[in-house]
């Protein structure tokens, strides 16, 4: 039996109210994002518009998203006629990946001893690793060490110096301590060692903060330069490619502001490139590489990135 359910006009026009309200939010909310979009991406459409223009018809400005005259000769110039980048790009690539995959296994391991609750030291070691955060010994210390250590001259102050981190360290031991102890119980009655619990157990439900760390220390690597100059500027076969295309964009702009016109025409190259397209190519080719990565860790990244906000 059906009744006819009478509803007042106040609740009508407060839920038409309300759904007028959401439609101004969404519309709001999805303008505000849009707009956002635009601001990020524009600037990196920009840059790659520059570095695929021309150099001389790149300084007239009025380069938006597309090139107006198209040319590869700044890409050349970093790509082919300069093998100190070549030798660079080769270095840092391995100096990302060893760099990266020592760096999760060490802090990896750090982490889940700090993790686990037996552990005696536990809170000593975390605050003793706290205050490296703040402190440090300072440049010249750092460098006379390195000296007697005999890691300067070498590829190896790109890897060993940087494999533990504290700040990484935190962050693994906090997302390693949300695991539930019954699982590592459970193995342990299986007759699993920590090893195998840390292995089998742990690390497939880490994979979100293992993306996160991965991703962090992975763009550190890339993009990093003034180790290289500091301790091996004068081995060009350690180079790194930020230091090679620091040395090339100081070189560019030197020898186009010594130049004169008469100079500069009988040239063909260097009617095409200027420190702006050269610049452009250069940010474009350090970038790709990291842009290409981050789909592939998107995924873990976005929940590595939420740790620690909820708390039960």
């Amino acid at each position: 039996m059906a009744y006819n359910q009478t509803v007042s006009f106040d609740k009508i026009k407060h839920k038409k109210k309300m759904a007028t309200e959401d439609i101004i939010f969404t519309i709001l909310n999805t303008t505000f994002l849009v707009l956002f979009a635009v601001v990020t991406l524009y600037p990196v459409l920009n840059t790659l518009a520059y570095s695929f223009n021309e150099g001389n018809d790149a300084v007239r400005g009025g380069i938006y998203l597309l090139p107006r005259k198209w040319s590869l000769r700044s890409y050349h110039e970093i790509l082919f006629e300069r093998p100190g980048i070549r030798t660079g790009a080769w270095i840092t690539f391995w100096r990302t990946v060893l760099g990266t995959l020592t760096s999760l296994a060490a802090n990896a391991l750090l982490s889940f001893i700090l993790s686990r609750k037996k552990f005696l030291f536990k809170s000593g070691l975390s605050l003793f690793w706290v205050i490296t955060m703040y402190a440090s010994g300072g440049m010249i210390p750092v460098l006379v060490l390195f000296r007697y250590l005999h890691l300067t001259s070498s590829f190896w102050v790109y890897i060993i110096p940087g494999m533990v981190s504290a700040f990484n360290v935190m962050v693994m031991r906090t997302y390693m301590a949300g695991i539930p102890d019954s699982l590592e119980e459970a193995a342990q009655l299986e007759g699993a060692g920590y090893m195998r619990v840390f292995v089998s157990i742990i690390t497939p439900l880490c994979k979100p903060v293992y993306a996160t760390i991965a991703l962090f220390v992975a763009v550190y690597h890339w993009n990093a330069w003034f180790d290289a100059m500091l301790y091996n500027r004068f081995d060009p076969q350690y180079t790194t490619l930020q230091y090679e295309l620091m040395k090339l964009l100081d070189s560019v702009s030197a020898t186009t502001g010594t130049s004169s016109g008469a100079q500069m025409s009988q040239s063909a190259a260097a009617a095409t490139i200027t420190p702006m397209t050269v610049r452009a190519a250069a940010t474009i080719a350090t970038m790709a590489p990291i842009i290409a990565l981050y789909p592939f860790l998107q995924r873990y990244f976005v929940t590595g990135l939420t740790i620690g906000g909820v708390k039960e």
